[in-house]
């Protein structure tokens, strides 16, 4: 047996012959404790579904299209697009805040943002204070929803990372679902309230992480990178060890993320963001990252995402009752799906999942246009209720992967030193999508009707071919391993190797090491 093929086993996140079998999230109480602070994180992408559905439901409500003086085309779709303006105007400053002054405070500060905006929202006295409102609200939760996920990634116990990271994004229906029946709930009320109501409830998760962030601890990786390494062991140890800092799992833990800032520092040459251009990997990287945000905005599901109650319209289900309702019902029907899906993704992969979802879309897809044509054309009744089930079926293929897994997947190709960089590239490709898809549908629906949807279904076509070639498999592996994948075996091998030499987990020679714990068993990697 040589170093070079001594590691622990491939398995969960390949931490496997190192964590306590015991040790599970339901009877460990500190566990238990750090999934609390994780699911306080997830409530950022809940507050993010919640707008968009809200928005949706809201145009249904006539009190709001009363109120707003019915807003149409280019003026209905700068209202949704306004938010994710702001989004991009955040941007250039979430991964410094990141990075900077750490992934906890600049959860805050977006938090913060989004309840001052919900506030101004909610008393809106025109369409341009809302407008403007809603531009506050995107600015906002930039930083919240740039930093949540990475910290996240960051403090998951391995069993548990790439399953907690893809509940992130899923956890964008939970917020869907409690808008969507907020506005049904307020429908009846016969004054501005039907809509200001709706949009004050959209300020209860960002104020709850205000007052609860900052006992969530910070993360390990940001702490070793400022240097103090003694608050991120610690760190390590008190949530995935009881406290022990010589557990085999810890040691291996510190060691690797140390051993990984050091090749970027010293072999990987990082240069911030020129590092993009002037390395292989991280041109990979990109293409990848750029690929499957633009993707997950840009399959068709931002029709019947943002304009239900206009595709329901178009297909003669008029009432608003009967809008609310189906909204709430396709709502939770995602959600469902989603999280279903997000337990999965260290059983089949991301190349099974992401493939099976595209090709499934492509089909439903396409079903939804030749129902949408056969109603349009004919005026056939079952087709328009065909077009209802093939909405929930392509639902049900897009959260197979697009929701649970595109942020997943990001920040685990990353590298630390790029990984909130390249996080912010992927959000600004993502609200470039939102910008051009909600500004651009309602205006391209009036002017083509049911012909619009071929051009997603040849688009549709494409991500499949894409996806084929181009991704890469990351399943298994640690944060450390996955981003050296790309940088070729070498790298991996490099950090790897340090890790366990460091950790103790093998000596010089690639023999067991013991300590005060006892042996801790290695296995020749398959």
């Amino acid at each position: 047996m040589t170093p070079s093929n001594v590691k622990p086993a491939s398995g969960a996140n390949a931490y496997t012959d190192l964590m306590d079998p015991k040790r599970t999230w339901y009877n460990n109480r500190r566990l238990m404790i750090l999934h609390a602070w994780i699911v306080l994180l997830l409530v950022t992408s809940t507050a993010s579904g919640y707008d968009g559905s809200m928005v949706n439901g809201l145009q249904s409500l006539p009190q709001w299209e009363t109120y707003f003086n019915f807003p149409t085309k280019g003026k209905l779709g700068l209202l949704g697009a306004i938010q994710n303006i702001g989004s991009l105007a955040g941007y250039p400053f979430a991964p410094y805040l990141c990075d900077g002054i750490g992934r906890k405070p600049t959860v805050f500060i977006g938090a913060s943002m989004m309840v001052i905006a919900t506030a101004i929202q909610t008393a809106s006295q025109s369409v341009g204070m809302f407008i403007g409102a809603r531009f506050l609200v995107g600015f906002g939760l930039t930083f919240a929803a740039s930093a949540s996920p990475m910290l996240v990634a960051e403090l998951s116990y391995p069993k548990y990372r790439a399953p907690l990271t893809s509940t992130y994004n899923s956890l964008w229906h939970l917020g869907s679902i409690v808008a969507a029946w907020a506005t049904f709930g307020s429908f009846k009320v016969q004054s501005t309230w039907a809509w200001r109501l709706p949009s004050a409830l959209q300020a209860v998760p960002s104020l709850v992480q205000v007052f609860l962030v900052w006992f969530v601890p910070e993360s390990p990786r940001y702490l070793v990178r400022k240097g103090k390494e003694t608050e991120a062991l610690k760190t390590l140890a008190y949530y995935h060890a009881d406290g022990d800092e010589n557990d085999p799992l810890v040691r291996y833990e510190f060691e690797e993320i140390k051993a990984g800032m050091e090749f970027d520092r010293t072999v990987a040459a990082n240069i911030g963001w020129r590092s993009f251009l002037s390395s292989s990997g991280n041109l990979k990287r990109v293409r990848i990252i750029i690929a499957i945000a633009f993707f997950s905005q840009w399959s068709g599901n931002g029709l019947a995402g943002y304009y239900l109650n206009k595709v329901l319209s178009d297909i003669g289900i008029t009432n608003p009752t009967t809008q609310l309702l189906l909204n709430g019902i396709l709502s939770i029907w995602s959600l469902v799906c989603a999280l279903a899906a997000s337990s999965t993704v260290e059983r089949f992969g991301r190349r099974v999942l992401f493939l099976s979802s595209a090709c499934l879309m492509t089909l439903f897809f396409t079903m939804q246009t030749v129902c949408f044509a056969r109603f349009t054309i004919s005026g056939d009744k079952n087709a328009a209720r065909g077009m209802i089930a093939f909405i929930a079926l392509y639902s049900a293929a897009y959260n197979l992967a697009f929701s649970p897994l595109i942020v997943c997947y990001a920040l685990e190709i990353l590298k630390y030193d790029v990984r909130a960089k390249g996080f912010c590239v992927f959000n600004v490709t993502i609200s470039i999508a939102l910008i051009f898809n909600q500004y651009v549908n309602p205006i391209a629906l009036a002017a083509l009707n049911w012909k619009y949807y071929v051009v997603y279904c040849v688009w549709l076509v494409c991500e499949c071919i894409f996806l084929y070639f181009y991704l890469v498999e990351t399943k298994n592996h640690t944060l450390e391993e996955t981003a050296a994948i790309f940088d070729g075996e070498v790298a991996r091998e490099k950090i790897t190797d340090l890790a366990l030499t460091q950790a103790g987990v093998v000596n010089e020679v690639g023999n067991p090491m013991s300590d005060d714990k006892g042996s801790v068993e290695c296995v020749e990697k398959s």
